[in-house]
């Protein structure tokens, strides 16, 4: 192989980088959501959260994450959706947005895969309303659809309420 080979295919590399997506998956009522794994800062599992009186409803309260103060955020609740199943764990996924961490509890944390932008849509008008406004695209797959969530927009429960 050529130098001139060599730098294409390393430059071909870069680019295919540069047009996917990598995504932390998790399941939530059974359907799949994504967001940008440069995102997560930590998966957890079930943890103790201390409910914050006079919070909105998707807050379910505030846990202590290495000595930090971070705010629960019940994604099923946030969502529309009901709530787990009694006895069914859930686990969390700490994200962090404007230099504060919230966890958002979902019902589990499935893989971190690569998708390619080709795949990416916009959000459908036929998605939930509830849905659509916190979504930034989907991407559709074998298994089925795939939401791919903003964090920024999850989080601002100011709009949810609204």
């Amino acid at each position: 192989m050529t130098q001139q080979e060599v730098i294409n295919q390393e430059s071909n590399e870069e680019s295919n980088k540069e047009s996917s997506a990598e995504l932390v998956t998790m399941s939530i009522g059974g359907q799949m959501f994504g967001i940008p794994v440069l995102q997560v800062h930590d998966i957890l599992g079930r943890q103790k959260i201390t409910p914050i009186p006079l919070a909105p409803s998707e807050v379910a309260g505030a846990l202590n994450l290495r000595g930090r103060i971070v705010t629960a955020i019940d994604v099923r609740r946030r969502l529309n959706m009901p709530p787990l199943e009694d006895g069914d764990e859930g686990m969390s996924v700490v994200v962090g947005l404007d230099n504060e961490l919230y966890s958002l509890i979902i019902d589990k944390v499935g893989e971190v895969i690569t998708f390619s932008s080709d795949l990416f849509e916009r959000v459908p008008s036929t998605l939930d309303p509830r849905w659509r406004e916190v979504a930034a695209g989907i991407y559709r797959q074998e298994e089925g659809t795939l939401v791919l969530l903003n964090i920024e927009r999850l989080l601002n429960l100011s709009q949810a309420a609204a």
